[in-house]
């Protein structure tokens, strides 16, 4: 039933499977075994179609007339997206933004730990209680080598983004997200997920205009 599937799947289908893994814990709270491909479809936003193709990834399973087992295809999944254990994470630039993604408690129950932040000038930033350690650049190499971190978010400014990506992959990271305004250049063995909140705003004024 196994297939190897991590390098077979491709981006989209990828973020297909991170949303219905949400739908499918939304069910285990809820009591429910089973879901059938519609219900399960209807949940995430997609055709039933598309979440048959994107599930054939992990072979032929399911029961004809019953469904796919909830926790059976939760795990599946988990397993598929590497988070069935606590994934280590840095973030690099602690402004506002970055501050406001270290407050965020969410990550450690999706399976990701902040287990530390980065500034140019870690005595300027003003931060609350609690919350992962936060370093001077100086100690990023080290760090990102001791815990054998591979995935870290930017939250820079935009001229200074490049630079870091540079640094992080230098010390072995291979997931970036990115959240600094500009289009970071990477081998191609690193992959980048950018998230640019005016591209995503200005595609929602596209589609408001009357």
């Amino acid at each position: 039933m196994k297939k190897s599937p991590r390098s077979e799947i491709p981006r989209k289908a990828v973020y297909r499977l991170s949303v219905y893994l949400r739908c499918l814990q939304r069910l285990k709270q809820n009591g429910l075994r089973t879901v059938s491909s519609e219900a399960l479809a209807r949940a995430a936003g997609v055709k039933s179609t598309q979440l048959r193709k994107d599930l054939t990834y992990f072979g032929q399973f399911g029961t004809r007339g019953l469904g796919y087992d909830v926790e059976q295809l939760a795990q599946m999944i988990t397993d598929t997206l590497g988070t069935n254990s606590l994934q280590p994470v840095i973030l690099v630039g602690v402004g506002n933004l970055g501050s406001a993604l270290l407050s965020y408690r969410g990550f450690e129950q999706e399976g990701f730990g902040i287990i530390g932040a980065f500034d140019l000038e870690p005595a300027k930033v003003k931060r609350g209680r609690g919350g992962p350690p936060l370093h001077g650049m100086e100690k990023l190499f080290e760090i990102i080598r001791a815990a054998r971190v591979k995935m870290a978010i930017i939250t820079v400014p935009a001229a200074a983004a490049q630079a870091v990506a540079n640094q992080l992959v230098a010390a072995g990271v291979t997931g970036i997200l990115n959240f600094a305004p500009i289009v970071l250049h990477v081998p191609e063995d690193v992959t980048v997920n950018s998230v640019n909140l005016a591209i995503e705003l200005e595609n929602l004024s596209y589609f408001i205009q009357t």
